[in-house]
């Protein structure tokens, strides 16, 4: 079995994992300008850079090691890498389709690079990179066109492709894990869960992690009050949507605050035959769109899904800082994990 999942599984049926904060959130503090996301070839690119978060992988690094390090400082045991828009399809907005593998691929081997630090100072405590991928900026199930609710501005197969390059990079740097992550619409995940069976199949790598394989996470994000996600899937449906792999973990991230993502974790909690997962933002979101949840309040809330035992894996999404996961590290560690009474029948 490969080492580190092998050394993830044993960790996850000890404590609840714990997963960084926002990257966001962190690069903002760092107050950069344009000419920090232009590395020298992109230097005369004729289309603006700003914003574009991933490229700083390769335009400052030092800047993501030195957020990833903050965050396994704060108590993290898996670090994201900084691929959210790693896809092809939402660099394309930049016009920087042709960098989707090396931003991919570096992104990673900085997260592993950082791990592997942290694991050298305390080899009893192992540290974990999860590859991340994002939505990317376009949905299979809705039109973009009130007018022609038929037409899709991507297609299955052009989502695969694009996830095929992004799992590659991430492996080749150095992952030990897959997050298919922040789902607004599960057709887009099930490309993603796609590529990802393409890729280990020529790989040779194992889908199961029980097996050795790379383990798959997998968290959806419920857009509103109502419960469902963006295409309009109930957190259960999305679920049974997912069940088709053997994943990891499954969970929510983003959209909402603790607080207002519990019920829809107690559905996961009470059918998922997986992990559960969650990492919600700092609270909702003001007037200006920014979070002001603090970091004691947020695990207040957050204790509540320890109580009740629903989570394995816990870490913050949108305005959380190493302040945040400092807090529900030590929080989380007053519990045991989520145990899956749930189990596959193998009776025929």
């Amino acid at each position: 079995m490969n080492k580190r999942t092998e050394q993830l599984l044993a960790l996850a049926k000890q404590k609840v994992l714990i997963l960084d904060g926002a990257m966001g959130t962190m690069i903002q503090r760092y107050k950069l300008s344009e000419e920090d996301f232009r590395t020298v070839d992109l230097a005369s690119h004729p289309k603006p850079l700003k914003g574009n978060n991933d490229l700083l992988s390769l335009s400052r690094p030092e800047i993501i090691k030195e957020i990833h390090a903050a965050y396994f400082e704060a108590g993290a045991d898996i670090i994201e890498t900084n691929t959210f828009s790693g896809t092809s399809i939402a660099q394309e907005d930049y016009g920087l389709q042709h960098l989707a593998y090396d931003i991919n691929f570096y992104s990673a081997k900085i997260a592993r690079e950082v791990a592997d630090e942290f694991t050298a100072k305390n080899p009893a405590r192992p540290r974990f990179v999860a590859g991340a991928l994002g939505p990317t900026n376009r949905t299979a199930s809705i039109s973009p066109d009130v007018n022609d609710p038929g037409y899709r501005a991507i297609t299955f197969d052009q989502l695969v492709a694009a996830y095929e390059e992004q799992v590659r990079g991430l492996l080749d740097g150095g992952s030990d894990i897959l997050l298919v992550e922040t789902i607004f619409d599960t057709l887009n995940a099930k490309a993603a869960l796609f590529a990802i069976q393409e890729v280990f199949e020529e790989r040779n790598i194992p889908l199961n992690p029980e097996e050795g394989g790379v383990p798959v996470m997998i968290s959806g994000t419920i857009t509103d009050a109502s419960g469902r996600t963006l295409s309009g899937q109930t957190t259960e449906a999305f679920l049974i949507s997912v069940s088709h792999v053997p994943l990891f973990s499954v969970g929510l991230n983003c959209a909402l605050g603790a607080k207002e993502l519990r019920p829809y974790l107690k559905v996961l909690a009470e059918n998922a035959p997986f992990l559960v997962s969650a990492y919600p933002n700092a609270g909702l979101p003001n007037e200006f769109g920014q979070y002001d949840q603090g970091a004691s309040e947020m695990a207040d809330q957050i204790e509540v899904f320890l109580k009740e035992g629903y989570v394995n894996i816990l870490g913050g999404c949108c305005g959380t800082t190493p302040d945040h996961i400092r807090a529900i590290a030590e929080i989380a560690g007053k519990y045991t994990p989520r145990v899956r009474e749930f189990e596959v029948s193998s009776d025929e």
